[in-house]
C-alpha cells in the first residue's frame, strides 16, 4: 500500500500532527510526503518528496493575518500549476491535513481524498460555532482545501469521527511542574509589541518564544526564546500557565498539561 500524506505549513500545529502520525503509518505502509506553505517555524522528522509554495497565510504584527502580505506571496498561477501537474496514480489513499494543493488534486482526478484535520472537524454539523461566522471564514474552511470525509480532531468528541488531540511525545513524557514564569506563544504579534506589554507586569516572568528571535535574550523580565518545541514543551510543563493564539496544538498542550490557559484570537478569528 502505498499512501500521500499532505500537510500545510501555515503554523506549527499542522508540522506536529506530521510528526507523530507518519512514523506510524510508515510501520504500515509506503508513504510519501507534500508539504506546502512558508509560514512554520518547526521542521519535519522525515524526507519530503513533494515541497510547493502553496497557500499560506501570512501572520501580521498586531494580531491578525495580514491579508496584503498574504496575496503578496500567492502566486497563483503557480499554484494552479502545481494542482495540475501532480499525479495521484500511484497512492492507494490521500491522507491530507488542510492542505489545498493534494486536496483539489484529488478532486480534480476524481481520487478520494481523506482528511485528518482540526479544520474537517469544524465542519461537522454538531460541533458548536459562532452563529455569525463570515463569508470569508465560511468559504475558506469548506473550498481550501475540500475533501468529503475524513477524521476530525478537536477539544471534545462531537462525533463517532471527530477524536481527542494528539499530543506529541515529547509533551506526554514531560512531567509537570510548577516554577515562576508565564510560557507565551503569540506569533500574529510582533516581539516589539510583546515586550512593551508585558514588561509592564513587572511582578511576573515571561519567557516570550517568537521566530524573530534568533537566540536566547534576557530583558527585564522577559526570557526572549527562538522556536524550538523541545525548549518550549519544557517551558511549558515548568510554567505557571500558558498565553497563546486561539489555536489547537498549543492550547490542547497545554489542557493535557493542566495549566492555566489564556488564549488570545486574531483578528477577525
Amino acid at each position: 500500500m502505498k499512501i500521500l500524506y499532505a500537510l500545510q505549513a501555515t503554523g506549527n500545529g499542522h508540522i506536529t500532527r506530521a510528526n507523530e502520525l507518519v512514523p506510524i503509518f510508515k510501520k504500515h505502509a509506503r508513504v510519501d510526503v507534500l508539504v506546502s506553505g512558508t509560514e512554520s517555524s518547526l521542521k519535519l522528522n522525515f524526507n519530503v518528496k513533494y515541497k510547493f509554495k502553496g497557500l499560506s497565510f501570512v501572520f501580521g504584527k498586531r494580531g491578525g493575518i495580514s491579508f496584503f502580505h498574504t496575496i503578496r506571496k500567492v502566486n497563483f498561477i503557480r499554484l494552479f500549476i502545481d494542482i495540475w501537474n501532480l499525479k495521484l496514480d500511484d497512492y492507494d489513499l490521500i491522507l491530507t491535513d488542510f492542505e489545498p494543493i493534494s486536496a483539489w488534486t484529488a478532486k480534480l482526478q476524481n481520487k478520494k481524498a481523506f482528511a485528518l484535520s482540526h479544520q474537517y472537524a469544524l465542519l461537522n454539523e454538531n460541533v458548536p460555532m459562532i452563529k455569525k461566522l463570515s463569508f470569508i471564514h465560511k468559504l475558506i474552511l469548506k473550498f481550501y482545501a475540500p475533501v468529503k470525509e475524513g477524521f476530525g480532531f478537536h477539544f471534545t468528541e462531537y462525533d463517532k469521527n471527530i477524536f481527542f488531540p494528539i499530543i506529541s511525545k515529547n509533551v506526554r513524557r514531560l512531567k509537570p511542574k510548577i516554577k515562576d514564569h508565564y510560557a507565551i506563544y503569540l506569533p500574529a504579534y510582533s516581539v516589539k509589541k510583546l515586550k512593551k506589554i508585558f514588561t509592564k507586569l513587572n511582578n511576573f516572568n515571561f519567557h516570550i518564544f517568537s521566530k524573530e528571535v534568533n537566540e536566547r535574550v534576557l530583558h527585564k523580565n522577559l526570557t526572549l526564546e527562538p522556536i524550538n518545541s523541545k525548549i518550549f514543551s519544557i517551558s511549558m510543563a515548568s510554567s505557571l500557565g500558558i498565553i497563546c493564539g486561539a489555536g489547537f496544538e498549543t492550547p490542547a498542550e497545554a489542557i493535557y498539561l493542566k495549566k492555566k490557559l489564556l488564549v488570545i484570537p486574531m483578528k477577525n478569528q
